[in-house]
């Protein structure tokens, strides 16, 4: 593989899952070959990222396998590809026992970056010590940088940027605030029967996040 990288979030309901499958299928059209991962034992998202990427998403789940089957599983089917993108589960740092079979942990385990997606909704600057304790938090969690979602102008984008600037971390981009990229959840998962337009993801990915730097992750 030529790039990897890990989507979490601050919490559940952030974006990861739109983001995570966004640049599955626009990396995918540009003619990448991106094997899709996903932490935990969920086998909704998996069928998600399958049907854009055209290749099986593996679950990466410390709490079922020893972290050398994980990293077993991650080299097998990644090694042809041209960038694997894992999507977390929950908050980066939530798992069974504390941090253990977190998000966080698969990070750990496979040595790779993480991207964070931050939900900005009626927040700026308040970002800051939000994003400082995530990336001081664990020693071992290299969080590489940020895409914030639910941006509401231009303005707050830049105020957000301003606080890349400030802690020294990567901003790789945003997405704006829009009803079509709401999924409603239901009891099991996400409601995938309302699910956004694909080709309208991949444009605003495509013209909002920097999508060439997060290849060279």
């Amino acid at each position: 593989m030529k790039s990897a990288f890990l989507i979490a979030a601050p919490t559940s309901g952030s974006g990861k899952t739109t983001i995570a499958r966004g640049l599955m299928a626009l990396l995918t059209s540009k003619g990448y070959k991106v094997q899709p991962f996903k932490c935990g034992p969920d086998y909704i998202d998996t069928k998600f990222h399958e049907s854009v990427c055209g290749r099986p998403s593996i679950n990466l789940d410390t709490f079922m396998a020893t972290p050398e089957h994980v990293r077993e599983l991650f080299d097998h089917y990644g090694k042809d590809a041209d960038v694997c993108i894992i999507e977390g589960m929950m908050g980066l740092f939530d798992g069974y026992d504390r941090d253990k079979g977190s998000s966080a942990e698969i990070a750990q385990v496979l040595d790779i970056p993480v991207v964070l997606v931050v939900d900005t909704k009626s927040a700026a600057y308040s970002m800051a010590p939000l994003l400082s304790g995530f990336m001081n938090f664990h020693k071992d969690v290299h969080i590489a940088g940020v895409i914030y979602n639910k941006v509401g102008s231009e303005r707050h984008y830049h105020m957000l940027q301003q606080v890349c600037d400030d802690l020294g971390i990567g901003c790789f981009g945003y997405l704006p605030k829009s009803p079509a990229l709401e999924q409603s959840s239901r009891y099991l998962g996400l409601d995938f029967s309302q699910r956004p337009e694909t080709k309208q993801l991949q444009e605003l990915i495509e013209n909002n996040v920097r999508w060439k730097k997060l290849l060279e992750l």
